[in-house]
C-alpha cells in the first residue's frame, strides 16, 4: 500500500482548530515512530487524555494504561499489529482519562515515510465520538439501513454510512469525513462519493466485517483527484 501524503507539519494545528471548534466532539493528531516507538501527541489528544500540554511523554506503556479495560487487549493488538505491517488502520475504541472520564474515540492512522521513500511512522487523527445510544443491534441497524436509502445528497448518504458502520452520531460522522477529506486534500463531495461506491460495492457484509470496509474507506481517500472520473468539486 502507497504511503498517503498527509503532511501534519505546518497543517496538523490547523486541522486540529478547525474540527474541535466545528462540533461538540474533539480531534487531535498523534503520530508515532517505529525507530524507538515514539509517540508525539498534539495539544488536543494530550487534553484528550486529561493532561496540561507540554506535560506529558506518551509512551506505548502509557497509551495502553488509558485504554478502557474492556478495550486494551483489542488496543495493544492493534499496535502491535501496526508495528509488525506498517500498514494504515482504523479502530474504535474507550479511553480513560487522568480524572477517570471515559471518552469514546475513533483513531484513524497511516503510514509515512521519510524523504527517501522509507516507511518510518504512523500518523493520523483521534476523533471523540459521542457514545451510540442503547438500542437492540438488528433495529439500530435496520432503521440506519432505510434512513441511508432515503437520504438524496452524497455526504448526508456516506454520513449515514459512518453512522451504521462505525456506529457515531451525526456530528461525529461529519468530524471524520471532514478529517479524511482535508488530510487527504479532497473536495468533500468528491470524497463522500467514493465512500458511498466503496459501501455499495462492499454490500451488507460491511456490518459484520467493518475490516472491509475500513479498507474502502481509505481506498476512497487513497486515489488521487479525479482518479476514478468524478471531478474534484462534486458535491
Amino acid at each position: 500500500m502507497s504511503a498517503v501524503a498527509w503532511k501534519l507539519d505546518g497543517q496538523a494545528g490547523a486541522i486540529e482548530r478547525g474540527l474541535a471548534g466545528a462540533t461538540p466532539q474533539s480531534a487531535g493528531w498523534f503520530r508515532f515512530y517505529f525507530e524507538g516507538q515514539r509517540w508525539v501527541w498534539s495539544d488536543q489528544v494530550q487534553r484528550m487524555h486529561g493532561y496540561t500540554p507540554g506535560t506529558v511523554t506518551p509512551t506505548t506503556e502509557l497509551v495502553l494504561s488509558h485504554k478502557h479495560p474492556a478495550d486494551r487487549l483489542q488496543a495493544a493488538d492493534c499496535i502491535n499489529d501496526m508495528i509488525r505491517r506498517r500498514q494504515a488502520f482504523t479502530t474504535r475504541h474507550r479511553i480513560v482519562d487522568t480524572g477517570g472520564n471515559v471518552h469514546h474515540v475513533v483513531v484513524v492512522g497511516d503510514q509515512f515515510c521519510d524523504d527517501g521513500g522509507k516507511v518510518v511512522g504512523t500518523h493520523g487523527f483521534y476523533i471523540e465520538i459521542a457514545p451510540a445510544p442503547a438500542r437492540g443491534r438488528e433495529e439500530a441497524i435496520s432503521a440506519k439501513v432505510a434512513e441511508i436509502g432515503g437520504r438524496r445528497g452524497v455526504i448526508d448518504r456516506t454520513k449515514g454510512m459512518l453512522m451504521l458502520v462505525y456506529g457515531i452520531d451525526e456530528d461525529a460522522a461529519f468530524t471524520m469525513l471532514k478529517t479524511l477529506s482535508q488530510s487527504g486534500n479532497l473536495r468533500l463531495g468528491l470524497l463522500a462519493r467514493r465512500i458511498a461506491d466503496e459501501f455499495s460495492a462492499l454490500g451488507k457484509e460491511v456490518i459484520t466485517a467493518r475490516s472491509r470496509f475500513d479498507q474502502g474507506l481509505r481506498s476512497a481517500q487513497l486515489r488521487g483527484p479525479g482518479a476514478d472520473g468524478h471531478p474534484d468539486d462534486a458535491s
